[in-house]
């Protein structure tokens, strides 16, 4: 056999919770930042496959992410990084890192030639990027403190007809101050006043002809958006001229400043008049060549359309229209309605309305939308949420005039994962699908959808059947369509698949349903104080009648996905850590948390009537880490423990008895897996040693037949068969690599390694559980891992024959 290939079939990854988290590049790339990890997803792909690549290299959360060509990006980090990637190829590579802050980076931004980073020291570092051949280096321009306020927002753009570049800065002080620089460094110019909370977002709109203003977009977390026009002061002059006398104009400036003063006096008491509407004129001073130009920016209009604070605004790529999200759940597209002309203002004003919104109207899903973005040249809109799944819309039709009115625009698939470390995985008893648990208190079904290439199925998300209060620590299944989940809390839940998860499955092609699947009810819905998922038998509206022949995308996923809650099975007296059900799926053992030997016990139950199965399983001291059953007829139980040894109980007529244990790990044994046959097992500990154990034939005792030593902790492990003498043991590591050993079924003591998955594949943090999928072929292996890093990956693993 020579060396295997490996390949990633399904990367499920979440975008982190920050607003400039995410960028798009010209060619629809999106970057984001997922954990410690960039996750690139190609949002052309005409399979709506999701996530392709994860890139490592940051050690904190990656807090910022921004595109400064289409084959280059920065990204930073909370732990003050910042780290300038470049594709060569088709490889994605580091070409400059630089600790720019000490603090944790909160904005990014390019321009030109500059680098601006924003970060919780309170200042605000400009850098000079010069691009090398394969190295690229960042030197540091400016400094810019910011007295004691946090940046949130940075937009930067180059004045109207000039050379000059203004810069605006948003934050935690409810101003937006405004920089210019015109050969020298960035000096401070004006402050303009008027929201009444932090500045979340800024975005310049350039103009589009030499009359237009160049336009900046301010939204802040009070729910507002505020539009400034900058425009060139003598242009006004003139304008202003053809309109009255210039002394006049004087005067009415000193109108407009007592009007203000009134307005700012009765702003302290009324609640919605509060909002001051300041329609001074600010002029900023520009020297460049010898020659002195003069702007004024002046506030132009006030969009009030969001319930809650705004998370980011940007302007389309054909600058018609202005993208909104908010922590309200929405996002909306603002465009000038009517062209109406007034007397005060220079440039023709208008009227701003919003043309489209999308997400839960009124709905108040957790948190909202984080960021937006623009997408595919304007006809796609995209936002990611609070739990890091994303939503898109794409346009269909727009009116015959070009214009925006009349618009049509639908929603299609995004990219969903796991906001937080994923505990456990398992696959369904044929492996169609995969089910995973982790710590932002979800179960997630995935599963391979066929796709118009029928080689390549295309892997999904395709239900969230429990969305609890507790964070999940493991699942396990119990049939093709039945699982029991365990939390942070005494009980263990068992779920059944609803109707519309059953026909689902059917329409995607996922699985192959020999029979009608008798009665199961529609769906399932949580009490809104409770925590089971009570069954609905009449479905919802919106599963009525034609189900779409689509998968499920994240605003259903969170909402009508659901299953039903048909069993509790209780008996622990702490909180549950793990979960494991017989080869059979009659029998299901769970563990919890424990620091005494009258807790540390295993307790099974059969699935019949999930009564307990004789008594529980003692001899541990510390919580159980992980318990496997033998294949192929359940005869064995094994349990490994905090308390380093590994236990091993032999079924009888009435229970599990104990017949072997051993403690020759030095630290805490993660895992524990059988091989196929159920001759030998495995134990992965801390002590950076993976053992097999084999039963003597003379003797009868269980013994260590092999001991392979890593360089790092020993997280998971896993065994699969290819073909009828070969083995493979998959090995997981705290780092986040795995590592493939084969060997002969004739020598189970002689490992041989055949394959390092290191974190460009694999993960960044420790593997928290490995399984290999069912499949026929010896071949090609499917391997699906989970990491602490927030990711779950499915990777084909396969072995050319010589």
């Amino acid at each position: 056999m020579s060396k295997p290939s490996v390949s990633t079939a399904y990367i499920s990854a979440s975008t982190n919770r920050f607003n400039h988290a995410a960028d798009v590049s010209t060619s629809s790339l999106i970057a984001c930042g997922s954990g410690k990890l960039i996750a690139l997803w190609n949002t052309q792909e005409p399979d709506g496959r999701g996530v392709f690549q994860t890139l490592p290299g940051h050690d904190g959360l990656v807090t910022c992410v921004r595109f400064v060509a289409s084959d280059a990006f920065a990204s930073a980090d909370d732990k003050g990084i910042v780290r300038y990637w470049r594709l060569f190829g088709t490889d994605w590579r580091t070409t400059a890192i630089v600790q720019a802050h000490q603090q944790a980076i909160s904005v990014l931004r390019e321009f030109d030639k500059f680098l601006l980073t924003g970060s919780s020291d309170s200042s605000i570092k400009i850098w000079e990027v010069e691009r090398g051949v394969v190295d690229d280096e960042m030197k540091e321009f400016q400094t810019i403190s910011l007295q004691g306020w946090y940046p949130l927002s940075i937009a930067i753009a180059f004045l109207p007809s000039s050379e000059a570049i203004i810069l605006a800065i948003g934050g935690t002080d409810r101003k937006v101050h405004i920089w210019t620089r015109s050969d020298g460094s960035f000096i401070r110019s004006v402050t303009l006043s008027g929201h009444e909370d932090w500045i979340r977002a800024l975005a310049f709109r350039a103009p589009s002809t030499l009359n237009d203003p160049l336009v900046l977009a301010s939204g802040s977390q009070d729910g507002t958006i505020r539009l400034w026009n900058v425009e060139s002061f003598t242009k006004m002059q003139a304008q202003s001229q053809t309109h009255t006398k210039h002394s006049e104009d004087d005067f009415s400036d000193d109108l407009l400043d007592a009007f203000e003063a009134s307005l700012g006096d009765l702003g302290a008491d009324a609640e919605e008049g509060g909002r001051q509407i300041s329609l001074k004129r600010h002029i900023l001073t520009v020297k460049s060549n010898s020659e002195t130009q003069q702007y004024s920016i002046t506030f132009d209009a006030l969009l009030i359309g969001h319930e809650a604070g705004i998370t980011s605004l940007s302007w389309s790529p054909s600058n018609a229209s202005l993208l909104s999200t908010s922590t309200d759940s929405s996002l909306i597209i603002w465009a000038p309605s009517s062209i109406v002309s007034t007397a005060y203002s220079s440039s023709t004003s208008s009227i701003w309305i919003n043309i489209q919104r999308f997400g839960d109207v009124g709905g108040q899903r957790l948190g909202g939308f984080t960021g937006g973005l623009w997408s595919n040249d304007g006809a796609e809109a995209m936002a990611w949420g609070w739990s890091g799944g994303w939503r898109r819309w794409r346009r269909i039709a727009s009116d015959s005039l070009g214009g925006t009115a009349g618009e049509e625009w639908e929603e299609v698939g995004a990219i969903s994962g796991h906001s937080g470390a994923v505990k456990c995985l398992d696959w369904s008893p044929k492996g169609d699908y995969l089910v995973s648990v982790g710590l932002d208190q979800t179960t997630r079904i995935h599963g391979a959808i066929t796709s118009s290439n029928p080689e390549q199925s295309i892997w999904h998300e395709l239900s969230r059947p429990q969305v609890h209060g507790y964070d999940l620590m493991g699942a396990a299944w119990l049939g093709p369509w039945t699982f029991a989940s365990v939390a942070d809390e005494k009980v263990a839940r068992v779920f059944e698949a609803p109707r519309n998860f059953v026909e689902e499955i059917q329409v995607l092609g996922v699985k192959d349903l020999a029979q009608s699947q008798g009665d199961r009810p529609a769906t399932a819905s949580v009490p809104p104080l409770g925590l089971s998922n009570k069954a609905v038998s009449d479905a919802p509206l919106e599963l009525e009648g034609s189900r779409p022949r689509r998968r499920p995308f994240e605003g259903e996923l969170a909402s009508i996905t659901l299953w039903p809650e048909i069993e509790k099975v209780f008996g622990h007296g702490y909180e549950l850590i793990t979960i494991s059900a017989s080869n059979s799926f009659d029998f299901l053992a769970t563990a919890c948390r424990a620091t005494s030997p009258q807790h540390a016990v295993i307790r099974v139950y059969t699935t019949a009537d999930y009564q307990p199965f004789g008594v529980p399983l003692e001899g541990h001291s510390l919580t159980v880490t992980r318990i496997a059953f033998s294949p192929p007829n359940d005869r064995y139980v094994l349990s490994v423990s905090r308390d380093r040894t590994w236990r091993l109980f032999e079924k009888k007529e009435n229970g599990y008895m104990p017949i072997a244990a051993d403690k020759s790990h030095g630290r805490i044994i993660w895992d524990c897996a059988w091989s196929c046959e159920g001759d030998l097992f495995a134990t992965a500990s801390r002590d950076k040693t993976v053992k097999i154990w084999k039963q003597h034939s003379d003797s009868g005792r269980w013994g260590a037949i092999k001991t392979m030593k890593f360089e790092e902790a020993a997280t998971a492990v896993a065994f699969c068969s290819a073909g009828a003498d070969v083995r493979w043991l998959a090995v997981g590591l705290e780092t986040g690599e795995i590592k493939i050993y084969s060997s002969l079924v004739s020598t189970p003591d002689q490992w041989t390694p055949v394959l390092t998955i290191d974190s460009n594949l694999a993960h960044v943090d420790q593997i928290n559980h490995l399984a290999w999928r069912a499949t026929d072929n010896p071949l090609k292996k499917q391997l699906a891992s989970c990491s602490e890093d927030g990711t779950l990956k499915v990777m084909i693993v396969q072995f050319e024959v010589d």
